[in-house]
């Protein structure tokens, strides 16, 4: 009752406040044109309290995709062996197909997108890394390099080993060092998801190791993937094949490393449709997150997409159903001869 009667003495003078501030910009004007926000449910980033899409500002969406609901590509796009998919035409910012682009689902290693983006964004490529036991993961059936308390290499190396190989000890390397200690860190990836607008996302932990209270969306990884391609440094790692990584141990001596690319696309071991090119991307794998993969490809006239499915029924599903996406790039872009 006391805050109540405080906040009521208060009232009078909040009000008088606020009528003399409104008046004084009748009389002052302002320096650009304001634009106007509908009130209903609390606004929070990209999202209503509610769920729904709300309204943003020019500056944030002009150049974004937005999905609102399904979007099934006149239903010639049937993708029965995931849970989530979408694929977005960038340049024309349209959405080609949508499902359930909105669901909150883990997204395995697919977060070490947003872990490479944080390293590039405040590390420097030629910085030292050197690992701690926080490296010491005994989840059974992690992807490791190996690396031990002791164990340094550069950024350039380690971004390659997390986005390549999908390293998970590589990405607590990372973490720890550009981040100044792993929660010092995935504090760094929440706040760069929520200033993308990513705000149906939240990570506990730089590798994607399943964790209740780490989760994302396929929009959502549209928006971070999206971001990533604006730095040279992530492009040009996501497109190669293979990498010979020599670093060096706690003792001082050179360790050979050689890894390949876990994405289908790039290693070969899956084909793209005609007249579409994979740039790269990054798979992700987990009991619970199932098989996912985030993809940039263009098209025959070099026009770029972004596309991504999640929690697929296996690694044939995975590709099946990408390549179903991609195909729909292919039937709406090919040209007939002449």
């Amino acid at each position: 009752m006391r805050c109540i009667n405080k906040v009521r003495a208060l009232q009078p003078r909040i009000v008088a406040g606020l009528l003399s501030f409104i008046v004084s910009l009748s009389f002052c004007g302002c320096a650009r044109d304001p634009f106007s926000v509908q009130y209903g449910s609390l606004k929070i980033g990209a999202y209503d309290t509610d769920g729904s899409l709300a309204e943003k500002a020019p500056s944030f969406a002009s150049s974004l995709c937005i999905v609102t609901e399904d979007v099934l590509g006149d239903g010639q796009i049937n993708l029965n062996d995931c849970e989530s998919a979408v694929l977005f035409d960038i340049n024309n910012r349209e959405v080609v197909y949508s499902k359930n682009a909105h669901e909150k689902l883990y997204p395995a290693s697919l977060t070490k997108i947003m872990t490479a983006l944080v390293a590039i964004k405040h590390g420097s490529m030629d910085q030292v890394l050197t690992a701690t036991d926080a490296v010491n993961i005994k989840e059974t059936g992690a992807q490791l390099a190996g690396i031990v308390s002791g164990d340094s290499m550069t950024l350039y190396q380690a971004l390659r080993l997390l986005l390549m190989y999908s390293a998970n000890d590589v990405a607590l390397l990372i973490a720890e060092n550009i981040g100044g200690s792993v929660d010092g860190f995935v504090a760094m990836m929440n706040e760069e998801a929520t200033a993308l607008g990513a705000t149906n996302t939240h990570f506990t932990n730089p590798h994607g190791l399943s964790n209740e209270e780490h989760y994302t969306t396929a929009y959502d990884l549209y928006l971070i993937f999206n971001e990533c391609i604006k730095y040279e440094e992530f492009t040009e790692i996501i497109q190669l094949q293979s990498f010979d990584a020599t670093y060096t141990d706690r003792k001082g001596k050179e360790v050979m490393l050689s890894v390949k690319n876990t994405n289908g696309y790039i290693n070969g071991s899956y084909n793209p449709p005609t007249n579409v090119t994979v740039i790269g991307g990054k798979t992700g794998t987990t009991a619970a997150a199932g098989n996912c993969l985030i993809i940039l490809s263009k098209d025959i006239n070099g026009m770029p997409f972004i596309s991504v499915v999640l929690k697929a029924e296996g690694t044939e599903a995975l590709y099946s159903d990408m390549n179903k996406l991609l195909d729909s790039i292919d039937n709406s872009m090919a040209v007939d001869p002449e």
